[in-house]
């Protein structure tokens, strides 16, 4: 079996720039090691032709082509970082090959969050693929996706490994900056802390972190030494942010900082020591792995990750102010339960692990059997 992945490379574009690069290569490793996989290459829609250099450092030698080149070199296509052409699908599909679309993003805000907010959207014809894979945080759509694109909807395994983190870290060694949870703050200091969401999307924003860290503030003073907001410069002229910031007493007492995007390796071993982040119906997210992996307390909403971190449940935003407190007061004596609770998380998501590698050689299998039963011949 021969796979393409697609991908969209953009100049100056950095693996960091969102999970979804980092999903496609990880994805890419796992096919890699399947017997029955002959090659995997990534089908390029951008304009660079090649993936970010990190790419090469975690996964040497992943081949980039263009849509005509991928024609006679694929029997799988997965349409999953790059949106292709409907008619190169039309074709590929009536040569025999099988179109997947799998769907990294959430797929309601994808559907309705454009129109709304009147922004660019995906305008991919729905009925271009023959199945559907998405993940567990979004089973609860799978009816919608069934009926939006007209063909079986299935979950597979959400997957990441540690090693553009452990890259990252590399780099950022050298130039003198450490990764990863240190306990040498003073006696009665507060934590600086970081908000990583986003920013362009209802399920990803950085809104009740702010409150969050506000409550623990409140109830605690010294609690929050610094309150970092990331990904905030396109939002920071406008009336409802500047409306909320203001209202905030971490603003009035001159500990709040707003800021540009910054990858979570560099930022955080500079200016933070803990992150608290929330998330609408997307609970399963590259940014919280990362940060468990530097031992960093973590106060979330994600009930996938309930086990690890410091869990508020939905929109109580008191209960993640007590949350961030009680990181505050407990992290550096229980780092070691802590780390084992993160350790049994990345375990499940290894790409590599027999339980994620059957799950989606069974997914590849079943639709090469298709082929095999349309065309009357064995899968490759």
């Amino acid at each position: 079996m021969r796979i393409g992945i697609s991908v969209l490379s953009r100049a100056g574009h950095s693996i960091w720039q969102n999970g979804l690069g980092q999903n496609v290569v990880f994805l890419a490793q796992l096919f890699q090691r399947l017997p029955f996989v002959q090659s995997v290459v990534l089908i390029d829609v951008g304009s660079e032709g090649a993936m970010p250099p990190e790419v090469d450092a975690v996964a040497n030698g992943l081949r980039v082509v263009n849509q005509s080149e991928a024609t006679d070199l694929v029997d799988v296509v997965v349409e999953a970082a790059g949106n292709l052409d409907n008619k190169w699908l039309d074709l590929m599909r009536r040569r025999g090959c099988k179109v997947v679309f799998y769907c990294c993003g959430q797929p309601y805000a994808a559907l309705v969050e454009p129109a709304i907010f009147g922004r660019p959207g995906c305008a991919s014809r729905p009925d271009r693929c023959d199945e559907v894979w998405l993940f567990g945080k979004d089973r609860s759509m799978i009816p919608m996706m069934r009926t939006l694109h007209r063909c079986p909807v299935h979950e597979v395994p959400f997957i990441w490994h540690a090693g553009f983190v452990q890259l990252r870290m590399e780099q950022a060694r050298e130039h003198g900056v450490q990764f990863g949870y240190l306990n040498n703050r003073q006696s009665g200091a507060g934590l600086r802390v970081a908000i990583f969401e986003p920013n362009v999307s209802v399920v990803k924003s950085c809104s009740v972190p702010m409150l969050v860290c506000d409550e623990a503030s409140r109830e605690s003073p010294e609690s929050v030494q610094e309150m970092h907001v990331l990904n905030t410069l396109h939002m920071k002229d406008h009336a409802t942010m500047l409306h909320l910031a203001n209202s905030l007493d971490l603003v009035h007492r001159h500990r709040a900082r707003f800021h540009g995007r910054h990858d979570i390796v560099g930022f955080m071993g500079q200016y933070a020591d803990a992150v608290v982040a929330h998330q609408w119906q997307n609970e399963q997210n590259y940014a919280y792995l990362d940060a468990l992996y530097g031992d960093y307390p973590l106060v979330h909403n994600s009930p996938w990750l309930a086990k690890a971190g410091y869990y508020y449940p939905g929109f109580d935003m008191v209960e993640g102010g007590r949350q961030l407190l009680r990181a505050l007061r407990e992290h550096d004596a229980t780092l070691g339960e802590y780390r084992r609770r993160s350790h049994a998380i990345f375990d499940a998501v290894d790409p590599f692990a027999s339980r994620n590698l059957d799950a989606y050689a069974r997914r590849l299998l079943a639709l090469a059997g298709k082929v095999a039963q349309e065309e009357g011949c064995d899968a490759h």
